[in-house]
C-alpha cells in the first residue's frame, strides 16, 4: 500500500469517525429512537477504492472509537452498529465477486449492489434484533416479545431506507477519491476492462 493510499485511508477513517460524533442526526419520523447519520458512506466507500479488508478496518476503528467515546443508549450498541454496516457491506461483497462481470453499464452496478446490500442488511439485522433486544441491558432492551415484533418491521424500513442512500453515495465518494488520486478502485477491478468503460 503505498503513501497516496494510507493517505486516503487515514482521511477516510478520520472522516467516518468524525461524521459519526457530528450533531448531524435525524431521527426517523416514523421511529425517533433511529437516527439517520451519514457516517456509513465513507466506510462504503473505502470498501469500494481498496477492497475489504480496509472497509471493515475502518468500520472496527470506527466501532472502537464509539466504544470508548460515545456508546449511545446501550453499551453494546457499536456493535449493533458494526454488524449493520458489515451486513451491508456483505451484499456490496457478493454482487461485486459473483455478478458484477455481468452488467454492461456502472449504473446497473451500483443498483445491483444497492439492491444486495439492503437485502443483506434487512436480513440479517432483523435476525439479531430479534435474537438480542429480548434480553436486559448491556444486550438488549428487555422488549417482550409482543412489543419486538411490532418494531422489527420499523428497524426494517430504517435498515432499507439507511442503505438505500448510503450505498449510492458511497459509489459516488469513492469515483471521486479515485479521480483525485488517480487510483482504480477495488470495486472497478472487479467488473471487466471492456465493462468498466462502459456508460
Amino acid at each position: 500500500m503505498n503513501t497516496k493510499i494510507i493517505a486516503a485511508v487515514a482521511v477516510l477513517a478520520a472522516l467516518t469517525v468524525a461524521l459519526n460524533l457530528s450533531p448531524v442526526k435525524i431521527p426517523a419520523p416514523y421511529a425517533p429512537f433511529l437516527i439517520y447519520q451519514i457516517w456509513e458512506i465513507p466506510i462504503v466507500a473505502a470498501f469500494l477504492l481498496y477492497g475489504p479488508r480496509v472497509g471493515v478496518t475502518i468500520a472496527i476503528i470506527n466501532t472502537m472509537v464509539l466504544l470508548g467515546v460515545f456508546p449511545g443508549m446501550l453499551p453494546t450498541g457499536p456493535f449493533y452498529n458494526l454488524a449493520a454496516v458489515l451486513s451491508m457491506l456483505l451484499g456490496v461483497y457478493l454482487m461485486h465477486k459473483f455478478i458484477a462481470k455481468s452488467f454492461n453499464k456502472q449504473q446497473e452496478v451500483i443498483t445491483a449492489s444497492t439492491a444486495l446490500g439492503i437485502v443483506a442488511r434487512v436480513g440479517i439485522m432483523t435476525i439479531m434484533n430479534w435474537a438480542l433486544l429480548r434480553f436486559p441491558p448491556p444486550v438488549g432492551f428487555s422488549i417482550p416479545e409482543g412489543a419486538l415484533v411490532a418494531i422489527l418491521p420499523l428497524i426494517g424500513l430504517f435498515n432499507f431506507t439507511l442503505a438505500l442512500y448510503t450505498i449510492p453515495l458511497g459509489y459516488f465518494l469513492a469515483r471521486a477519491v479515485s479521480v483525485g488520486t488517480k487510483t482504480p478502485g477495488w470495486s472497478q477491478m472487479r467488473i471487466p476492462t471492456r465493462k468498466r468503460t462502459a456508460e
